[in-house]
């Protein structure tokens, strides 16, 4: 009888151990998920492509409402504020990001080029700091401001050779193992420069206007004729899987009501031959429009 007094007693207290032990609370079971999810928080490679061609000119593009080249830098101002939100959402040490800005071809300016040195970003753990975090998004507006404000008073437009900087350059300048490589492209979604100007059937470098009314894709029927026979943009690379894009500024000509469709088709069809998944084409929207659509394209991975 002793015996069974003395199991009686050993289950009770078992059982009111179990029944003390805290359950979490809806709020840590939160908690817990967001650091879960941070714990494999990327580190970033954002490199920005700037189009510093005549669709910046002052006098040939005017815009009463915002100038273009004060659309970039409003666009630059808010991928800036997210690499330093997704910085400041890590841990000191965990930090190991970097983010860029290019040009091709090259400004004749070299105060443009050394601005642009001046921009490349390499944070560690080794040297961040929060007078560093701060600082980044006030040194990128001010610096970016200064690359437009010489490019339009050179007025020396040499073009824009987006497709030469993916044959050549997009690899080596862009892409690092082991990080999520994010690539803003600031264009009109003109692509001309003298220097890559190839046709391979109905495949070319370029785009332009004028190219666009020439193969009679300016009409109804367009989509038909550009997939029966084969327009677009020249291949560029094989393969850009570990490369994410995001094109900011499409300008169409406001003669051919079908040209801002054309304009994403050809961009769509050379990136997906490109194998470059995930990818958004944007429109010369305001500032305050595109800032949210830039900061969910960096910040939410889908």
């Amino acid at each position: 009888m002793k015996n069974i007094f003395t199991l009686i007693a050993m289950s009770f207290l078992i059982s009111s151990a179990f029944s003390c032990k805290k359950e979490p609370s809806k709020e840590e079971s939160s908690e817990k998920e967001i650091v879960s999810k941070n714990t494999v928080s990327e580190d970033y490679n954002i490199s920005i492509l700037l189009d510093l061609s005549d669709r910046i000119s002052l006098k040939k593009n005017p815009n009463p409402t915002m100038e273009y080249y004060q659309r970039d830098l409003g666009y630059i101002k808010s991928v800036s504020e997210a690499f330093t939100q997704h910085l400041k959402s890590k841990r000191i040490r965990q930090i190991n990001d970097k983010m860029q800005l290019f040009f091709n071809p090259e400004p004749l300016d070299p105060a443009i080029n050394t601005i642009a040195q001046n921009l490349r970003i390499s944070i560690d753990k080794n040297n961040a700091s929060k007078e560093l975090l701060n600082s980044i998004n006030s040194d990128y507006a001010s610096q970016t401001s200064k690359i437009y404000e010489s490019a339009i008073k050179d007025n020396k437009y040499v073009g824009s050779d987006i497709w030469s900087f993916f044959d050549s350059k997009v690899k080596d300048q862009c892409i690092e193992n082991k990080y999520r490589n994010i690539l803003i492209i600031l264009t009109d979604g003109y692509m001309f420069y003298e220097s890559t100007v190839m046709k391979e059937g109905n495949r070319t470098t370029y785009i332009t206007p004028e190219l666009i009314r020439k193969n009679g894709l300016n009409t109804k029927d367009w989509d038909t004729k550009f997939h029966d026979q084969d327009f677009g943009f020249i291949k560029a690379n094989s393969d850009l899987s570990n490369l994410e894009v995001l094109v900011l500024g499409i300008n169409p000509d406001k003669k051919n009501p079908y040209e801002e469709k054309v304009i994403r088709a050809y961009w769509s069809k050379w990136f997906t031959e490109m194998k470059i998944s995930h990818f958004e084409i944007k429109n010369a929207d305001l500032p305050s429009n595109m800032e949210k659509i830039i900061k969910d394209f960096i910040l939410n991975k889908e």
